[in-house]
């Protein structure tokens, strides 16, 4: 309580004026209120953003790129600008030399394989007819030193060679997955695409009216406001004001608390002081007639011991602190008689009550005025109900949502083939792949089998039959090479000019711009397919330059100039709105002389303890009768000292007397000068609380009748400045809906509402879908596949020839001194004779 009362004085006033400062300079401050909160308006374009489609990286991504170069290389001719022409506007007028001279590298690979179609099955019947007369494919006939060197190096070389097959096969059927599960998607995609190009600019009428419709939002959410205006309203000024309110009320709770402990302790003060009067009496007659006996005894001639310190102890049997020489406080508790008349706790909860109350009672005020503003607010401009009329456009826009219907409805059946040409080509490309895989497999195990058959050929007991099933095994993968070398190549090739030239023709130009630049060069594109005259425009706009824009997020309003024939601003005039609740706002009241801060009663309890005079209470007079101990010598050591004695008395007399002087000291100290004792220790606590906040007390209470007093005269005009400032922010605030609701307007309509957003999606989809989904990974498959296809051949016949020695030897060295000829020769153990 000392540091509380010490620093309230200071920091009330301090505190106080801060507020009230803070207040003069909340003239134009609108944080009590603000700003207004963002409005969530309904997109009326929603469904024509499309989602940018991008492959993910992936582990193929470096075969793309590696079957992008081969492709390069095949095709090293420019883009075919005049043969496109051609084609587009003038098909009969196509020469097949100019087209043949365009397709040079792919007619080079169609010679590539058609050479391998005719001699792969040319060289496997020739095998076969060589088989069926045994003169290829048979055994080694005579066991030689080479042999070994040979055999491992034909092994090492299928074996790599089988290898790499298998690593093809893989990225074949992986391809091969990926080409299938990227076409359901894609195909799906080409509808999902042009639908959202059809709701480009057909819906656009309804939009803007969609738009003009949700006026209501900034609408219903200021009538919002305006039921709880005068809540709002009482919430600034309540906000505003209890920075200095709060504080003041703290600090009359707090000076209420420190009134009721200083009378507390005055009163204790006052009433311990007469018990130590009235006990001080009875002990100093009690000291006495114990000290007279005790003299007596101690100046005995027979008295044995130390009785000469026992009696200078004896003399000093007196009261040691005298508190008849205290001051009285009489006056001071008559002065403070009925203290505290009032309760603090309770009025400052009242008070704080009342303070609190203030936005209801705002509330009761301003309900007729929030009506008149409702009535105001509830108009719909006439320019947003004509939002919708006049918008420029409207029949270009249905000519081509009718062209682009028709075009998705042409499309669907067309799609649905793609898709069931794609399942046979899966179909045909995992049988083959599995034809592959077989054949991979059949060397491993042909390879597996005649090593382990070659192990066990110096044993004896161990048959050849294994080396001869790994030999089996090899031709088998030869005969499947052989039988299905025909329809790998016409599927490489089939999947490679498709896919070829859909990268090089179509892709690459694109991604170049060079497909860009032939559209916008006049003469290429046939009438049908010129963007302008679909658009119905004056001029011809170039489609590149048109494309850049909807990149960049520009709308048809901005590519076509769509403003300079349609006046969006003259729909979007709300003065009205302005102007209404300005002069409404200006009679709002709000009236503060409820509250009184600090009820009568109170402030005679505070004006009676400031000029009680407690605070000239000599208080060091009561510490100095304190400070001295209630008895000059310690009844308990003399009592104590009087048993040794009594024992150490050769008379018995004596000793008896002397043991009954010590029973009685004993009892003298604890019936008279503990209780002494106790009262001055409740003495000792509350005049130290007193001493130490008495001095600070009158002054505290003068502060805080004097910043009641000022602050209770200034309420009114602070509130008054408050409520000006506040309705200011009020307006500004509910202009801010109307505002948000126009900047969403002009946001809509020039940049969302017939956006071009989706066109450009669309063509960067449909690149991603044509290039990145579909034509890289078909192009990897083949490229995978024909990769497999062309390393059949080294297979066939490092197969044949490796399998001539897995099968047993016709004729074997006679000498076995050379082991190391011998094929995995294992030495046998002979017995030594001795």
């Amino acid at each position: 309580m000392r540091h509380a009362l010490a620093l309230l004085a200071p920091l009330l006033g301090l505190g106080l004026g801060l507020s009230l400062s803070r207040l003069a300079a909340g003239a134009t401050d609108c944080k009590s209120l603000g700003p207004a909160e963002p409005l969530t308006f309904t997109p009326a374009a929603r469904a024509r953003w499309l989602a940018p489609r991008v492959r993910a990286p992936g582990v193929l991504d470096s075969l793309y790129g590696t079957v992008h170069r081969f492709l390069s290389v095949v095709q090293l001719n420019p883009f075919p600008s005049e043969l496109v022409k051609a084609l587009l506007n003038e098909l009969a007028s196509v020469k097949v030399n100019e087209v043949v001279r365009y397709e040079a590298g792919y007619v080079v690979c169609a010679v590539v394989a058609g050479l391998y179609l005719l001699l792969m099955p040319t060289a496997g019947l020739c095998f076969c007819w060589c088989r069926c007369r045994r003169r290829c494919g048979g055994r080694v006939k005579t066991e030689h030193k080479a042999l070994a060197c040979e055999c491992a190096s034909l092994m090492v070389v299928l074996l790599l060679t089988t290898l790499l097959l298998l690593i093809g096969v893989v990225c074949a059927l992986v391809t091969n997955q990926r080409t299938h599960e990227q076409m359901g998607p894609s195909v799906e995609a080409v509808p999902e695409t042009l639908l959202s190009l059809r709701g480009l600019v057909s819906d656009v009428p309804q939009e803007l009216q969609a738009v003009a419709q949700q006026f209501s939002l900034p609408q219903e959410r200021v009538s919002e406001e305006l039921d709880g205006v005068g809540v709002s309203i009482g919430s600034a000024v309540h906000t505003q004001l209890r920075s200095a309110v709060y504080p003041l009320l703290a600090a009359v709770d707090s000076l209420g608390q420190a009134l009721q402990v200083s009378m507390h302790h005055l009163q204790a003060l006052n009433a311990t002081v007469v018990e130590l009067q009235a006990g001080q009496q009875n002990l100093e007659s009690a000291l006495q007639q114990q000290r007279d006996r005790l003299l007596q005894l101690l100046q005995e001639a027979g008295c044995q011991g130390d009785c000469a310190g026992a009696l200078s102890r004896a003399r000093a049997l007196e009261l040691g602190a005298d508190f008849s020489q205290v001051p009285s406080v009489d006056h001071v508790l008559h002065r403070l008689k009925g203290v505290p008349e009032a309760n603090f706790s309770s009025m400052v909860q009242e008070e704080n009550s009342t303070f609190n109350a203030l936005p209801t009672v705002a509330a009761m005020q301003t309900s007729s005025v929030v009506q008149e503003l409702k009535k105001a607010v509830a108009q719909q401009p006439e320019g947003l109900r004509t939002l919708a009329e006049g918008f420029p456009g409207s029949e270009a826009a249905s000519r081509w949502a009718q062209a682009l219907q028709e075009v998705e409805e042409s499309s669907r059946p067309y799609l649905q083939e793609v898709q069931r040409y794609e399942t046979y080509r899966w179909i045909v490309g995992c049988v083959l792949c599995s034809v592959v895989l077989l054949v991979a497999l059949c060397n491993l195990l042909g390879l597996n089998l005649g090593i382990w058959g070659l192990s066990a050929r110096e044993d004896p007991s161990q048959p050849e039959a294994k080396g001869e099933a790994g030999a089996h095994f090899l031709m088998a993968g030869v005969g499947l090479s052989f039988l299905f070398a025909a329809p790998l190549i016409l599927l490489v090739f089939a999947t490679f000019l498709v896919g070829g030239n859909v990268q090089t023709l179509v892709c690459q130009s694109w991604e170049s711009g060079e497909l860009f630049e032939f559209a916008d060069t006049p003469g290429n594109l046939p009438p049908s397919m010129n963007l302008s005259h679909l658009l119905g425009l004056r001029k011809n706009i170039s489609i590149h330059q048109a494309y850049r824009q909807c990149k960049e997020g520009a709308a048809l309003w901005t590519v076509l100039q769509l403003n300079d024939s349609y006046d969006l601003e003259e729909h979007l005039d709300i003065s009205q709105y302005t102007n209404k609740l300005w002069q409404e706002l200006q009679s709002l009241k709000v009236d503060t002389q409820s509250l009184d801060l600090l009820s009568s009663a109170a402030r005679r309890d505070l004006e009676a303890l400031q000029s009680s005079g407690l605070q000239r209470v000599h208080y060091p007079d009561f510490l100095v009768q304190i400070q001295r101990p209630v008895v000059k010598t310690s009844t308990e050591q003399l009592a104590q000292e009087l048993e040794g004695l009594a024992q150490a008395q050769g008379n018995s007399v004596l000793g008896q007397r002397l043991q009954e002087e010590a029973h009685g000291l004993r009892n003298l100290h604890q019936e008279k000068v503990v209780p002494q004792q106790s009262l001055v220790a409740k003495l000792n606590l509350s005049v130290r609380a007193l001493e130490s906040s008495a001095p600070n007390l009158q002054l505290e209470t003068s502060d805080v009748l004097a910043n009641v007093t000022y602050l209770k005269g200034e309420l009114p005009a602070w509130a008054t400045r408050i409520l000006r400032n506040v309705s200011e922010c009020f307006l500004a605030r509910e202009m801010g809906y109307f505002s948000q609701y126009m900047a969403w307007v002009r946001e809509e309509v020039t940049q969302r509402i017939a956006t071009c957003q989706p066109l450009s999606g669309a063509v960067d989809n449909s690149r991603v879908i044509l290039c990145d989904m579909v034509a890289d990974p078909w192009n990897a498959f083949w490229f995978c596949l024909a990769w497999c296809t062309f390393f059949l051949i080294p297979s066939i016949i490092f197969a044949v020839k490796t399998s001539k020695y897995f099968r047993p030897i016709r004729k074997r060295l006679s000498s076995t001194s050379s082991e190391e000829t011998q094929l995995f020769h294992i030495p046998r153990v002979t017995s030594l004779k001795l």
